[in-house]
């Protein structure tokens, strides 16, 4: 049902302030804002893990308007602790069962919201000023309170937040031929399905896994999922990828695993002006000289001058956008990886051809 919209604001760290409408659910919430340039699956979006604790602003004007669905889900619930649109519908027209209007779906998630936004001004202003922290509150606070609130908000540079994500409990998906240990960060459930639908039987680990377990499983193949957060507090992970690295097991690793398994080699990253997120992002295959539209989602990326320098490390992949790194290859070594996401659900299939690649190097 929908519930009576209350007088809700925005507050960034820079000052700037919107008004607006609440949607969602009432309350007060702090986290990095970024904005997300898909025209659709608002509902993938919002329940990846790689946007844990984040304020997401939407550059699609209309949001709500085919639901929420059952099946259109990433994760357990959603990550988001915050969201910003200009146009809510409290309605929604679709076919099929398991609707609900995404209202209620974000009112049981405890995402707080705000529309009726000059979206196009607040994104303008992030491009312009880069990511920065920001603040929704639907509550009676003044402009002061929530400045106030705003200044202990955690920055997002040095921030561990895979450990939020990341399973407890080691679980099993599907079966097939090929045995493949996942180490999740933060993973999406279409990666797992990417693998299953490649006859690959999935061992998810914590992302705290030790080697000695993996090893004990006898993976034919090692994959490093995305996430949230800056990866460089991730220590044990890194010595965790460089030993793997070092035992030649086949490994692919995407977006936080991409980022993972650079650091393992000694290479460093940097946090972006205002990151990519969206599903039209072109990309470079430096191998095939194809060009791809991809799915992204992070705020951290590969320093290029360290992939230049660093004579063990291939770069297969450029973004055309900002010419940052995409993608690498071990030299000498089975492990390769992605900064975007091929698993991209909903979004362009150009990438699948990498989960093809992975499992052809675990043939070999």
């Amino acid at each position: 049902m929908e519930s009576k919209s209350k007088n809700t604001v925005l507050v960034l760290s820079d000052g700037t302030i919107f008004n607006g409408k609440s949607c969602g659910k009432t309350g007060t919430v702090t986290g990095e804002i970024a904005f997300n340039t898909g025209m659709s699956g608002y509902q993938e979006i919002f329940t990846d893990p790689s946007y844990h604790g984040q304020i997401i602003t939407m550059a699609n004007a209309h949001i709500g308007n085919y639901g929420a669905n059952k099946i259109e889900i990433e994760s357990n619930s959603s990550q988001i602790k915050g969201l910003v649109v200009k146009k809510f519908a409290h309605h929604y027209s679709r076919y099929g069962d398991d609707n609900e209007l995404l209202n209620d779906f974000l009112m049981r998630d405890n995402v707080v919201g705000i529309k009726d936004v000059d979206t196009r001004a607040l994104i303008s202003h992030i491009r312009e000023n880069g990511a920065q922290n920001a603040i929704i509150s639907s509550e009676e606070k003044s402009i002061d309170e929530l400045k106030a609130i705003l200044s202990d908000s955690p920055e997002m540079k040095g921030l561990e937040l895979a450990s939020k994500v990341s399973t407890n409990e080691i679980y099993d998906s599907g079966t097939g031929k090929y045995k493949i240990a996942l180490i999740d960060f933060g993973v999406k459930k279409n990666i797992i399905r990417c693998l299953n639908e490649r006859d690959c039987a999935v061992k998810v680990f914590p992302y705290n896994i030790s080697l000695e377990k993996i090893k004990s499983y006898d993976p034919d193949g090692i994959m490093l999922s995305n996430g949230p957060g800056d990866p460089e507090p991730l220590k044990n992970s890194i010595q965790l990828v460089k030993e793997l690295v070092e035992l030649n097991y086949p490994i692919f690793g995407i977006c936080l695993g991409h980022q993972i398994l650079a650091l393992s080699q000694g290479l460093t990253t940097e946090k972006m002006h205002n990151g990519h997120r969206g599903i039209n992002h072109p990309i470079k295959n430096l191998i095939t000289n194809k060009c791809e539209i991809t799915s992204q989602n992070h705020g951290f990326v590969v320093k290029k001058q360290d992939v230049e320098d660093h004579p063990g490390v291939e770069l297969t992949h450029l973004h055309l956008n900002d010419n940052t790194v995409a993608g690498i290859s071990l030299i000498g070594k089975n492990a390769f990886s992605v900064q975007y996401h091929p698993e991209s659900s909903p979004g362009p299939n150009d990438s699948r051809y990498l989960f093809d690649q992975f499992l052809e190097n675990i043939k070999k």
